[in-house]
């Protein structure tokens, strides 16, 4: 891999310049001003929407192979969780969830909710690596995925969508968008998407239970209210109807549940999004309302009633409904109030948002349901500054404080109401080297909120309440244009070191019967580090070919950890860090054809930090091959396909069969296998 990869570069370095200039300018849209990602000094990772459609991605988690040390964690039908650089959360039942990893879809926060994140007309992915503490806060320590879906047009169009494939896989989607008037435009998304699944359910005789059924409708409303004023009006609902029904006794894909579980998320949103251009400032409001409802349960046993001795048989459930709202304001500086003699600009800001979730566990060994009610409201207040201290050199800093107030009780009668006082910042220096090569440095500070274990459980044994995590992240990078503008290449390395860091653990309770149940709580370890890099190149080598690869590496420690069994874990790797993850697709048009291969590889991993268990190590090979004239387009296309068996969820020291007298084994759930698909899209 490594091999193929530098390759790659040495033909970058020895290739032939160009004199057209091919590469579009790419926008940022997920910081305070939007901004060419060239001129960004951060680490940051752009899936466009050509991308998107490349790879007949359906979902977020569609995509996630090609980026670099970005991972996600099953245990789902769709990924709801997701790490960048190592950090990040792999599951939630119970106890509240604070997301190290920020969501966010057209502005809305769905951090811990990824299940909505689906592609229908969205317009880019920006994947923003490293605590973002002055622009998103707490949910942000090691980064923010920022979904951006199409605007209104100012002209009428539309388009038709149907895709079929392996697994009874169908979709059928629409977008129509023109003006409604002069001044008011107008976009309206819906699709349906709807499979089988990977899985076939040999008791029940049925090849649905781990089933995808998934609607997404998306409204947007553009109004230039004045020559001075816009603003856009966002709506949507995404209903997740899926099933699950993944882990089975012989590790494969003939699961002999009784009882297939679900994975549904409902989530409605509307925001405001607004933009008034004042004499000195421009003041920008962003609020937003989102309503979902979640229901995530399984069948415990795996099995059916009777294949248990001692007639054990088990459902677990969660159900919750989280309410959001936020709302921002920001002054942003323009050319008559920059300061320092015009060589600073400035941004300044307050933000509030109040969370409110509601959770119903419905559990066969639970007497009564198990409810609980978690509430938190955050205020902060922001600034940054933006200084040329040369006509090559740019000093950036900025700081967020944030005030955060929790109310949680449950009806085991525990209840807890913590405030907490957070603070990050970030410091960067940007350095001009030419009009197309920029280098940077920078310090950042990253955070995210203390909290509580909630299950009776075991109490006596784990800590009640966990602190603060903090990080601060040390990251250089440089990001160019070569060859004539042909030729885009970005690279950045990190050093992060975690402070009390969150680690999720677990224990296992042994029950009368001899089966057994985990609690999970999660605690502060001493320390880690993490620290790679991550290279990323967008080559057009002539006007119809092209090369895009990506490698990221990743060196992801506890520095001082003893877990609950006493264990000492210093030096051990985190778990769902690879040490490497890579992308090389080549593509090639020609005329009205084009066609397309792509190899996304990644290391093993550590799936849990309480037991040993890695996944494999894997490549996946996908394609396409496609024909477009004005009105239409058609694309023939495959994802993994070898048909590699990998993993992506697993279960690795706990005993759930009776044939081999319960003992303690490991369980996995697998990814994606090979699918093969056509695609037809008709424009109008």
């Amino acid at each position: 891999m490594v091999k193929i990869y530098f390759t790659c570069l040495l033909l970058f370095a020895c290739s032939t310049a160009y004199s057209i200039e091919v590469l579009p300018e790419i926008v940022v849209t997920a910081d305070f001003r939007n901004a060419n990602e060239m001129d960004v000094a951060s680490s940051i990772s752009v899936i466009s929407e050509e991308i998107v459609r490349s790879r007949s991605a359906q979902h977020f988690d569609d995509l996630i192979h090609t980026l670099p040390n970005v991972n996600y964690a099953s245990g789902s039908n769709r990924a709801r969780f997701f790490q960048i650089r190592g950090i990040g959360e792999r599951s939630q039942f119970a106890a509240p969830l604070n997301s190290s990893v920020g969501l966010l879809i057209d502005n809305v926060d769905f951090s811990g909710a990824g299940s909505v994140a689906t592609m229908m007309d969205v317009q880019q992915v920006e994947v923003l690596r490293g605590p973002q503490g002055t622009r998103y806060g707490a949910n942000a320590l090691a980064g923010i995925i920022n979904i951006k879906t199409n605007d209104p047009l100012d002209t009428f169009a539309g388009n038709l969508k149907v895709s079929v494939a392996d697994y009874a896989t169908r979709t059928l989607g629409a977008m129509l968008t023109g003006p409604i008037s002069e001044r008011v435009h107008y976009r309206l998304v819906a699709e349906e998407h709807q499979s089988d699944g990977y899985y076939d359910n040999h008791f029940l005789g049925i090849d649905d239970t781990n089933q995808r059924d998934e609607l997404t409708i998306r409204g947007k409303l553009h109004i230039q209210a004045s020559d001075t004023w816009d603003l856009t009006i966002s709506v949507a609902d995404v209903d997740m109807d899926n099933g699950y029904d993944a882990f089975t006794l012989d590790n494969n894909r003939n699961t002999i549940s009784d009882e297939p579980g679900h994975d549904r998320q409902d989530s409605s949103s509307f925001g405001i999004d607004s933009t008034l251009a004042l004499t000195h400032f421009d003041l920008v409001t962003i609020v937003n309302f989102a309503d979902s409802d979640m229901a995530y349960g399984y069948d415990e046993d795996w099995t059916y009633t009777g294949f248990h001795p001692w007639g054990y048989t088990s459902t677990d459930d969660y159900i919750r409904n989280r309410k959001t709202s936020s709302a921002e304001f920001r002054l942003i500086s323009n050319e008559s109030s920059r300061l320092l003699d015009e060589s600073t600009d400035w941004i300044i800001g307050i933000y509030s948002l109040r969370s409110k979730e509601n959770l119903v566990r419905q559990y066969t060994y639970l007497s009564d349901d198990f409810t609980s009610n978690y509430d938190f409201d955050t205020y902060a207040v922001f600034f940054q500054l933006d200084s040329s201290l040369t006509d090559k050199l740019v000093l950036s800093n900025g700081m967020r404080y944030e005030k955060r107030k929790t109310e949680y009780d449950n009806s085991n009668g525990i209840a807890f109401s913590p405030d907490e006082d957070l603070w990050g910042g970030r410091i960067a220096l940007k350095f001009f080297a030419s009009d197309r090569t920029m280098i940077y440095g920078s310090v950042a500070r990253g955070y995210k909120a203390g909290g509580f274990n909630t299950d009776k459980t075991g109490l006596d044994e784990i800590k009640p309440e966990f602190d603060e995590e903090y990080l601060i992240e040390y990251e250089v990078g440089i990001k160019s244009r070569l060859l004539n503008n042909r030729l885009q290449f970005r690279a950045s390395v990190f050093y992060d070191d975690r402070r009390d860091q969150q680690v999720k653990s677990s224990l296992v309770i042994a029950r009368p019967d001899g089966t057994s149940e985990f609690v999970d709580f999660l605690g502060n370890a001493a320390e880690g580090t993490n620290r790679g890099l991550e290279v990323e190149t967008n080559w057009y080598a002539t006007d119809n070919f092209k090369v895009i690869a990506s490698l990221g590496l990743l060196n992801a420690e506890f520095d001082e950890f003893i877990n609950e069994f006493g264990e000492d874990l210093s030096g051990r790797e985190q778990a769902h860090a690879p040490s490497y993850t890579y992308n090389l697709a080549l593509e090639y048009r020609k005329s009205n054809w084009h066609m397309g291969i792509s190899v996304d590889g990644k290391d093993e991993y550590f799936f849990s930090d309480r037991h040993a268990v890695k996944s494999d190590k894997y490549a996946l090979l996908n394609a396409i091959i496609g024909y477009e004239s004005e009105r239409w387009k058609i694309n023939i296309w495959g994802r993994n396909l070898s048909d590699k068996d990998y993993t992506t969820r697993a279960f690795g020291s706990f005993g759930n069969d009776p044939r081999k007298n319960y003992i303690t084994e490991s369980y996995f759930q697998f990814g994606e296998p090979r699918i093969v698909g056509v695609s037809l899209e008709m424009g109008f």
